[in-house]
């Protein structure tokens, strides 16, 4: 994680102004005291967070010293030590459910992950997120994610266009609606197709979509559909044999993953570990005062 952007650095005064506002009205009783603390997990998870953390109280106070005994993405276990921290104590206690806030959150979705994409292994199917995330979290969630074993679908709409169900009913169809976006699009940029129907699948192809996201379609019907897609793609752009076109399925129950991993599709995307997980439980626990 790269911590030195402006961006972040507003997000974490925005963040400590919140809690903060006028003023610490406890920090008076702990002026000229020297703390120590550590974290402490109080269940098993996948750590996320630890140099946010350093970033929010070290910007709160540069003389906090943070150690971190766990690097994002690694395991911990019930009652583990995850970081110490020291200095002056006043500053500890104010940074201490800013920080706490965020990683029991960002460990809850890497988590999350880590247990889907635990239900992949062996396969070659790849778990991605979605943009549906928290207004103003959208790169620490992701982040998150990608800690939990994931990988990262588009980041916002300028990354890549995805024609959805509004755009293709707007724009006139797939097919003229692509034409219109390869047309005003930067070369780099890919774009992706959502279809509901094996037709639209299929048409989606022809017009030169890049991608594919098959919507809501169930694990029976993809597995004669993909192998039909992968003709098609073939024979439509790939005499070498090279895939062209990426398959990803969506919309589906994270319990049926191993269906659909059957299916020979290339990604799954699904919101659930960042709109459906549930926090961490971590807490900070004082040590030494002086």
């Amino acid at each position: 994680m790269n911590i030195q952007t402006p961006g972040l650095n507003r997000l974490i005064d925005s963040w400590l102004e919140e809690d903060i506002g006028r003023g610490d009205l406890t920090s008076i009783a702990l002026l000229d005291k020297i703390g120590s603390a550590y974290w402490i997990a109080k269940q098993k998870g996948i750590f996320c967070g630890g140099p946010l953390v350093k970033q929010i109280f070290q910007h709160l106070d540069p003389s906090i010293k943070v150690r971190l005994l766990i690097k994002d993405g690694e395991s911990f276990t019930y009652n583990q030590r995850l970081l110490v921290i020291n200095g002056p104590a006043a500053s500890l206690a104010t940074g201490e459910r800013t920080a706490l806030n965020l990683s029991m959150r960002l460990s809850g979705i890497a988590t999350a992950t880590s247990a889907l994409v635990q239900e992949l292994n062996g396969t070659k199917v790849r778990l991605a997120d979605t943009r549906k995330t928290t207004p103003g979290l959208r790169l620490l969630e992701k982040y998150a994610f990608r800690c939990g074993g994931g990988i990262n679908h588009r980041l916002g709409l300028d990354d890549a266009a995805m024609l959805k169900e509004n755009h293709i009913a707007w724009g006139g169809g797939i097919t003229k609606t692509l034409k219109k976006i390869k047309m005003s699009s930067p070369w780099p940029a890919k774009i992706i197709v959502e279809v509901e129907t094996p037709n639209q699948a299929k048409e989606a192809i022809k017009a030169g979509a890049d991608g594919i996201l098959l919507d809501e379609i169930s694990p029976a019907i993809l597995t004669d559909l993909v192998p039909e897609l992968r003709i098609l793609d073939k024979k439509m752009f790939n005499d070498d044999g090279y895939q062209r076109t990426i398959l990803e399925a969506s919309g589906i129950n994270p319990s049926h993953l191993k269906a659909y991993a059957k299916t020979g599709i290339d990604l799954i995307s699904t919101s659930a570990p960042i709109t459906r997980s549930d926090w961490i439980d971590i807490s900070m626990r004082f040590e030494n005062v002086n």
